[in-house]
């Protein structure tokens, strides 16, 4: 059986492609399944666990299914990072620490989101430190929908003018980073998402530590990685898309 990881589905009401192929390929492994982990970003934004919204609450179902037939594992990511306990008992998924370790087919491996990696982004991380906060998530939280909702809107505006104004080495993956976080683990492998940049980047070997995978986003195809015990595949997932549909990362 495979073990799959996905991530930066990014899903929204008004991307129903991205819905559609997320619930077919969810069909498509349902029954053969060893595992299923979606390193962040699921959600283009979450507002809280209340949120309930038909659009949120048909994935939050949706995911409840498939957690009934096999484990499926979460990992917070910028845009979801809300996401807590009460969403893990409606569907039946398990949310994971920032930075969790498995056992992958013998193997050490490390999953995280990816944000944390991007340490050039100064601007960036310093949002990050905030909106983990403790504190400042439970004065957000009890907020009402409609000004978190506001929030959100706000945030993801100015998320994407920030973006605009930054050069693309200074949203990738710092390799010192990556090698940090992978000799404090002791992990031979690494997975995750976020930059929407995916590789299996097989020559960084030597530089980093081990080998490092980037799941890509779920903007103009879906993108998963297959690993069972011969190896692991990065696969591509075809999908019509819209030209508004289309994204970028953060």
């Amino acid at each position: 059986m495979s073990t799959y990881f996905i991530s930066d589905l990014h899903l929204l009401e008004s991307r129903p492609q991205a819905t559609q192929a997320f619930t077919d390929f969810l069909n498509r492994i349902r029954d053969h399944a060893e595992a299923l982990y979606i390193l962040g970003d699921l959600f283009e934004v979450w507002v809280g666990d209340d949120d309930d919204a038909p659009f949120a609450s048909s994935i939050r179902e949706r995911l409840l299914q498939q957690s009934q037939s096999h484990p499926v594992a979460f990992l917070r990511g910028n845009r979801d990072f809300l996401i807590g306990e009460r969403f893990s008992a409606e569907t039946g998924v398990r949310v994971l620490d920032d930075e969790t370790v498995i056992d992958l087919h013998g193997e050490r491996t490390l999953l995280l989101h990816g944000d944390t990696l991007c340490t050039d982004d100064v601007g960036y991380q310093a949002f990050r430190r905030t909106c983990r906060n403790p504190a400042w998530q439970h004065q957000l939280l009890a907020q009402p929908l409609a000004a978190r909702r506001a929030f959100a809107a706000q945030v993801r505006a100015a998320s994407a003018d920030a973006m605009s104004g930054k050069s693309e080495a200074i949203m990738d993956a710092n390799l010192d980073a990556v090698r940090e976080v992978m000799a404090r683990h002791a992990c031979t492998r690494l997975i995750h998402g976020h930059t929407h940049r995916p590789a299996v980047h097989e020559a960084q070997r030597a530089q980093v530590g081990g080998l490092r995978i980037v799941l890509g986003d779920w903007y103009e195809q879906g993108s998963v990685l297959v690993v069972d015990h011969n190896g692991a595949d990065l696969q591509a997932l075809r999908f019509t898309v819209s030209t508004s549909d289309s994204g970028s990362a953060g």
